[in-house]
């Protein structure tokens, strides 16, 4: 079964979200994020510029094949595949579809209260479906 996390009060999600996939990088996992367009410009932008010298792999649905075959980290704002990824992170207000397809699901939620609405009617969502989402709260325990 799918394991799920919510890591809540994220300061900023696009910032968290790239120290999230640096450190997913580094321990060799392949990652496929969902996000609303904006954000997934947003990412790929920042995901090249954040720490000079510390660029993190990754592709997006316009890149050419080979450089999304071999990306570990693939920014789509659709999942119609997984592209090798066992971990999908989601940035987006609804509930990732075909979620079961990934051995973890990463929510990431921000301080927002609207965001965390929409958290809490996903996290009521993976419970119906038998899931016990477990809870990181950044606030007490940020991402090293």
């Amino acid at each position: 079964m799918t394991e799920v996390a919510f890591h809540f009060n994220a300061p900023d999600r696009v910032s968290y979200a790239c120290r999230l996939l640096r450190k997913a990088y580094l321990k060799g996992a392949r990652v496929l994020v969902l996000a609303e367009e904006s954000e997934r410009a947003a990412l790929d932008a920042a995901l090249w510029t954040r720490v000079a010298g510390d660029f993190v792999p990754h592709s997006g649905p316009g890149d050419p094949a080979q450089v999304q075959a071999r990306s570990p980290i693939h920014i789509v704002c659709e999942s119609s595949e997984t592209h090798g990824a066992s971990v999908l992170v989601n940035l987006r207000a609804q509930m990732p579809p075909d979620h079961e397809r990934f051995q973890r699901v990463i929510e990431i939620v921000t301080a927002d209260e609207a965001d965390r609405h929409q958290a809490r009617e996903r996290w009521k969502r993976y419970k119906v479906l038998g899931i016990e989402p477990q809870r990181h709260d950044l606030q007490l325990s940020p991402l090293d």
